[in-house]
């Protein structure tokens, strides 16, 4: 009889090959395809590279452990670098923190020192508030983005006023600003498109007061009009041949997102892309001009058609599952792939399309051998009130796919998704021995905004049960054991695992709570207080979101500790900034005045993406320690 043998902690792989950052982490490809540069880590040191065509470093430079979040190309020889940081609010302001996010001009030319947009400039906040593009003007290179203006005083001295943006054109070469567009008045929000030339080509204004919103061009006159209470209509970008505006709204009811076109010259707007399930413009960040759309399933169809063959001859190579197009070259003739899935644990490429040619740029965690990537599958299964929906199963290497100890693992958000790829959270749980489980529970964005929709007013109610209902089709199937599940998540999903404990009883021998919200009623205190000033916008969002105001007790994992009924282990980053400790905090104190066993765990100088090597082990070793403790996989 053939049997296979079951993987041993002795046999895995060290946990620090997946609590790493990777060692691959990003790319970004000039417009001319003449220069790659790439993000590459080691350990907590980031390092930034810039190729030539023939792949050959030209410049490096060291950013030790800075928090880079993203690259971008302006031109072919300026580099723009997106990096974030926790602060304490300023002002006077005490006892808050916020992540503070800036951009560094990095220059080909190793000459030039690199520099942070609106550092040390006189009347202008450190730091960047939302990014609008880049163009050339006058044959220079200006970004766009929101910044935060200070009020002068007589004796030059300068305060804080408010906190709307302006719209600040930054000439790149020489890293000055100038304001292309003053803040919205109080009570409004402002967005902005730039044209091909720079100029501001529509600006959208929404009201809190009573949802009334309007577009207006270039000229200042009114182009569209509307109210959506819901706040949910924005502008997205100009038309194909940019003399028109696109923008979107949603429905109340069926949450169906619509989008429109209007000359910029005025007239009536018109609904496109009816039918093709688009939920997303795709337009180019060097002119704002649509170019595209994307899918439901999240792949992305172009108008040229030069474009959507290179789309899909990288497809038919590599597959569409867990496949990116992450960058390209103008002509589209070289692109950026990532590929993420069975077997891989992020692999990086450059694609000739002409030739067909392939380079391989780098893996992501390189150390790890393909054998030991656990199997990936998709699970659908019905929830208890009839709706479909599904979920990822990872599968321990080596070991049959029969009564398996289970990690459950709901993601955060709530509204986002867990896909068949390589995630480094199950991977490091599968290669101890465990099934690990990613339910896509209503509210998840892997359907239609109707699916999305159907987890308002459900936190604790059935976005909970859809992940009991997720389990019981794995027990039923044969592939887990009831009897040997923990829960573990971040974020929404660290509330969801407080929740699997507390509001559900029986189903879980233990709790892992990584930056988990634990007390609704606070959630919604600090969107609403402190976060919004009391927008009403705000507060009917939190509500339609949370449920009542008056269920919010009911709901809470902190409320309902005495009902505890397996171990919790929180964690908790000192410096998030989403979800503040606080909530892990109080959900301690409550589990030990109701004298239930539990474990806190502070992660010092982390962030709410638990963005730092050392801390990501520190969590992954202590959650995997835990559940081994109440859940032993072998």
């Amino acid at each position: 009889m053939a049997f296979t043998a079951p993987v041993l902690a002795t046999d895995a792989p060290p946990l620090e090959i997946y609590g790493n950052l990777p060692t691959f982490d990003d790319a970004a490809i000039s417009p001319s395809g003449e220069h790659v540069a790439l993000i590459l880590t080691e350990g907590d040191k980031r390092q930034i590279v810039i190729f030539d065509s023939a792949m050959q470093p030209i410049m490096s430079m060291a950013a030790g452990d800075t928090k880079l979040r993203s690259i971008a190309w302006a031109g072919d020889e300026l580099l723009l670098l997106s990096y974030s940081q926790t602060e304490e609010l300023p002002f006077g302001f005490t006892g808050d923190l916020i992540e503070v996010y800036r951009v560094m001009i990095v220059s080909v030319d190793s000459k030039k020192k690199p520099e942070t947009i609106f550092l040390n400039k006189r009347g202008i906040a450190n730091a960047t508030f939302g990014s609008y593009g880049v163009r050339k003007v006058d044959g220079k290179w200006t970004g766009y983005y929101g910044g935060i203006l200070f009020k002068q005083e007589g004796s030059g001295t300068y305060k804080f006023d408010h906190g709307r943006p302006a719209l600040m054109a930054v000439d790149l070469e020489r890293n000055e600003p100038k304001i292309a567009s003053y803040p919205a008045s109080e009570g409004a929000y402002r967005d902005w498109v730039v044209g091909p030339d720079g100029e501001i080509a529509a600006q959208l204004d929404f009201y809190d007061r009573d949802g009334s919103w309007r577009i207006e061009n270039s000229k200042g006159n009114t182009i569209a009009k509307g109210q959506k209470p819901d706040g949910r209509i924005s502008l997205i970008s100009l038309g194909t041949d940019g003399t028109t505006a696109i923008y979107s709204t949603s429905d109340e009811e069926g949450g169906a997102r619509h989008f429109y076109e209007v000359a910029l010259t005025g007239g009536e707007p018109k609904e496109i892309l009816e039918g093709k399930n688009a939920t997303a413009i795709s337009y180019n960040s060097m002119t704002g001009l649509m170019d595209g759309y994307y899918r439901e399933s999240g792949l992305p169809v172009f108008f040229a058609k030069e474009d959507q063959m290179a789309a899909q001859k990288i497809w038919g190579s590599f597959g569409s599952g867990g496949t990116n197009m992450v960058d390209w070259s103008d002509d589209v003739s070289k692109v950026i792939v990532r590929r993420s899935g069975e077997g891989v644990a992020g692999d990086w490429y450059i694609v000739e399309i002409p030739t067909s040619g392939l380079l391989k740029l780098g893996s992501e965690r390189p150390d790890l051998p393909a054998d030991m990537i656990g199997e990936i599958r998709t699970v659908d299964y019905t929830a208890a009130d009839g709706l479909e929906m599904d979920g990822i199963l990872t599968l321990p290497p080596a070991r049959d796919a029969k009564n398996l100890p289970l990690v459950v693992l709901p993601h955060g958000g709530p509204h986002s998704h867990d896909s068949a790829v390589f995630d480094w959270w199950a991977q490091a749980f599968a290669s101890r021995g465990y099934a690990v489980f990613q339910p896509n529970f209503r509210g998840s964005t892997d359907q239609d905004v109707t699916f999305m929709r159907a987890g308002y007013g459900e936190w604790g109610r059935k976005m909970q049960t859809d992940i009991s209902d997720g389990v019981a089709e794995l027990v039923k199937q044969g592939i887990v054991n009831p009897d040997r599940a923990c829960i573990m998540g971040a974020s929404y999903g660290g509330y969801a695992a407080l929740a699997g404990v507390t509001i559900e009883q029986g189903k879980y021998k233990c709790a892992v709570s990584v930056g988990g919200v634990s007390n609704l009623d606070t959630l919604y205190r600090t969107g609403y207080i402190e976060m919004s000033g009391r927008s009403k916008l705000t507060q009917k969002r939190l509500l339609e979101e949370l449920g009542p105001r008056e269920s919010l007790k009911t709901y809470s994992p902190e409320e309902q500790a005495s009902k505890a009924d397996a171990p919790v282990l929180l964690i908790h980053g000192l410096d998030d900034t989403v979800v503040p400790f606080e909530h892990s905090k109080r959900m301690a104190d409550a589990l030990k005045n109701a004298g239930k066993p539990y474990k806190l765990v502070e992660l010092k100088s982390e962030d709410h993406w638990l963005s730092r090597a050392e801390t990501r082990n520190q969590m992954l070793k202590e959650a995997i320690a835990f559940v081994e403790k109440y859940n032993p996989a072998n």
